[in-house]
């Protein structure tokens, strides 16, 4: 029997994510459809229902609902805990239980991990932005013990409270503080939305202060190179955007719902050659 998958949002037209698990399934023969389910704030708890009434396997959720998901679901995994948001649920049918995961952070390492230069014990980072994506990397940075985490945000009252939130070795400055502090860090991360289209013109600090020794790199691939990559490129500093993010955090919920090794290679070249035609 066809399983039936699926990511839940709004809006949700534009999502890679059926794209991506279709491609994924195709290659290891799993019976399986994904389907995007455009919902609204006041239609959230019906669509959860709705997973375990049609027998769905699996849900991914994305803006404006990972949040609110969670006080529908019975059970959450330690992390989805930690970082307060889930972006996967897995039916598990023999416990008649909807069961939240967050895949985020964890995918963000994994894209990482790669390009890091040293290990992650001796690695000063900082993290641009305390909204919902960069509290699932913050979280989960600091859980694998990074050596030191910096989070810097327009508004310093929420980058004190995401600190605070990762523990006590984890700090908050002003951005105006870190942009002029930019030498201390190995690795820089813009998890805001600015740059994103169709505003491609901004950057969520200046990069005057870069040190080429710096991986750059901004949670955002629309467009594949924001402004603030190509001024880190300018400075000689190693880029990287967010779409290996995006893969692996798929590529975890496809291992959460089947039980078996996503073929990461294959999920990547499809997101890689759609983003790659905008």
């Amino acid at each position: 029997m066809t399983q039936v998958f699926g990511v839940i949002g709004n809006p949700v037209a534009h999502s890679l994510s059926p794209m991506m698990h279709t491609a994924a399934y195709r290659e290891t023969g799993i019976s399986a459809a994904y389907v995007p389910f455009h919902v609204k704030d006041d239609g959230l708890s019906d669509a959860v229902r709705g997973i375990r009434g049609l027998g769905l396997a699996g849900i991914n959720v994305t803006v404006p609902h990972k949040i609110t998901v969670m006080e529908y679901l019975d059970e959450l995994d330690e992390t989805a805990e930690m970082i307060g948001a889930v972006n996967t649920i897995i039916h598990d049918k023999k416990q008649n239980k909807l069961i939240g995961y967050n895949t985020d952070g964890e995918g963000y390492l994994r894209s990482l991990r790669p390009r890091l230069k040293k290990p992650l014990a001796d690695t000063r980072v900082l993290l641009l932005g305390a909204g919902g994506a960069g509290r699932a990397v913050a979280v989960t940075l600091a859980k694998k013990g990074v050596r030191q985490l910096t989070i810097a945000n327009r508004t310093l009252s929420s980058a004190e409270a995401l600190a605070e939130d990762c523990g006590e070795e984890v700090r908050a400055l002003p951005l105006e503080t870190a942009q002029a502090s930019l030498m201390e860090f190995d690795i820089v991360i813009n998890s805001t939305s600015v740059g994103m289209t169709p505003n491609t013109g901004q950057m969520p600090i200046s990069l005057e202060k870069l040190s080429s020794r710096t991986l750059v790199s901004d949670l955002i691939y629309t467009p594949w190179k924001t402004r603030f990559l190509r001024e880190a490129d300018k400075k000689g500093a190693e880029t990287i955007n967010g779409a290996g993010m995006f893969v692996h955090q798929g590529a975890m919920a496809f291992e959460i719902w089947t039980g078996i090794q996503a073929p990461v290679k294959v999920m990547e070249r499809t997101v890689v050659e759609k983003l790659r035609e905008v």
